[in-house]
């Protein structure tokens, strides 16, 4: 697995636009593609989402303390 990216594991993170939080579970690989991914808990519901590497880390998300 790719352990390179700019969120690390227990990260929590900020969506700018909705103004969400979000602790990063870690990265994954699709795969179909192996295309690298975030999986991240969203902090108000446990709901687990995933999303590809390159939008996480393209100014939509923050971290935060």
């Amino acid at each position: 697995m790719n352990t390179s990216g700019k969120f690390q594991a227990g990260d929590r993170l900020q969506h700018l636009k909705t103004g969400g939080f979000y602790r990063v579970i870690g990265l994954a690989k699709i795969e179909a593609t192996l295309e690298d991914v975030y999986v991240y808990e969203a902090v108000s519901n446990n709901t687990l989402w995933v999303r590809p590497k390159a939008e996480m880390e393209d100014g939509r998300f923050v971290r935060v303390k």
